[in-house]
């Protein structure tokens, strides 16, 4: 699990330097675009903390809508994602 989190983390660090950011702005009342916000550690000064309250409110609608209890796929850690590179036919239905 926690391995998962910090492949995610490596990959928001290094996407936006190889693909780039957002076209836009952030926050039209603070005059922030996409493109102002740095990379890494120094984004959580410069991201306003509405932008904060909304990711951490998706991630707690995704937390709770999720069945994790005993018994059902969620709480077996299965997720429904299918791996893309399985050799085994039946992995990728």
């Amino acid at each position: 699990k926690h391995g998962r989190i910090a492949m995610l983390a490596a990959m928001g660090y290094i996407t936006p330097e190889v693909a780039g950011k957002f076209p836009g702005y952030c926050s039209f009342s603070l005059n922030l675009k996409f493109a102002d916000i740095p990379n890494g550690l120094a984004a959580i000064s410069k991201v306003p903390g509405a932008g904060w309250a909304q990711i951490l409110a998706y991630m707690s609608f995704c937390e709770v809508t999720q069945d994790q209890s005993a018994g059902t796929p969620g709480g077996k850690g299965d997720f429904g994602f299918k791996v893309l590179t399985a050799s085994e036919p039946a992995a990728l239905k």
